[in-house]
Order: structure tokens, then C-alpha cells, then sequence
């Protein structure tokens, strides 16, 4: 994903556990969050609703409840919005296989992960909370790495 804003973009910036997250709102709903290692520019144009999708995720990377009620906007194929709106309705602490989320939604566990690998909401769009059925899976299209660990900070969070 490209981490750059475009000029109808506001973006909000927190640092968290995971390094900093971004969050890209347009229209006055969240577009994208990034998580990344780069601290945030100073020339980029800060929005209500993203200060407060920020201040929402660093509470509940704190301890706190999960960030509930933010104006979500994820843009994508009408499938991936299908897995994108049932993701929403895994409860933190909760666990579903690519498997299980497939069968539920009549479709393969590749075409779950090609979903779950599209999510440009991470963390807001709990894309975490989908594992293998033989382990963890993967996060953000990696299988290994820093993402994989940031999938399991998450899982070990909740």
C-alpha cells in the first residue's frame, strides 16, 4: 500500500505498541491504516475523526474496550466487502479459521485470505482475528516477519 496522502486526505497519527498507526480519513470516514515504523510528517493535515479512530486504538492497545462505532469506508470488490462485514463481527478474544469464515460465507479459504490480505482498515477491520487452521496464518499478506508479530501481539492482546 502506498503510504502517501492525497490532497482530499487528512490523516491522524498515533504511536503505538505496534510503531505508529495512521489513519487515512476522507470525506469524513476512515479509508485506510497503515502501521508503520516511520514517525509521521508534520505537513499532514490532521481530522476530527481520525484523531479520535487514534485516540479509540491506543485505549484498547492500553487495556481499554475495543474501538467500536467509527465511520469505516473500505473500498473493494463486492466479496471483499462480504468477508470485510463479518470480520466486524468477530468479538475481540475471538478466533475463526479461514476454513470456518469460508464455509460460513460459501466460498475457499484462499479467496477468505485474499480478502483478509486486501484489508486496508487493519486493526479497525479485524483481519487479525482470522487464523489457519494449523496456526496463525498470515497478517497483511506476510506469512513471517515483523507482521506475523504484530498478528500475535494483537491475538495475545485480546
Amino acid at each position: 500500500m502506498a503510504d502517501s496522502v492525497s490532497i482530499e486526505e487528512e490523516c491522524s497519527s498515533c504511536h503505538t505498541p505496534l510503531g505508529w498507526v495512521r489513519v487515512h480519513v476522507e470525506e469524513e470516514r476512515i479509508r485506510r491504516v497503515i502501521i508503520t515504523q516511520e514517525a509521521p510528517s508534520s505537513d499532514v493535515r490532521e481530522s476530527l475523526v481520525g484523531r479520535q479512530a487514534c485516540d479509540a486504538i491506543q485505549e484498547w492497545l492500553a487495556g481499554g474496550a475495543w474501538p467500536e462505532g467509527l465511520p469505516l469506508a473500505p473500498q473493494g470488490t463486492p466479496f471483499q466487502q462480504r468477508v470485510w462485514q463479518r470480520l466486524q463481527q468477530i468479538p475481540p478474544g475471538r478466533r475463526v479459521t479461514y476454513g470456518e469464515l469460508a464455509e460460513e460465507l460459501g466460498t475457499g479459504a484462499r479467496a477468505v485470505g485474499g480478502a483478509c490480505r486486501a484489508n486496508a482498515i487493519p486493526l479497525l477491520i479485524p483481519c487479525h482475528r482470522v487464523v489457519a487452521a494449523n496456526g496463525d496464518g498470515g497478517f497483511a499478506g506476510h506469512t513471517r516477519g515483523r507482521w506475523l508479530e504484530i498478528k500475535r501481539w494483537l491475538l495475545q492482546h485480546e
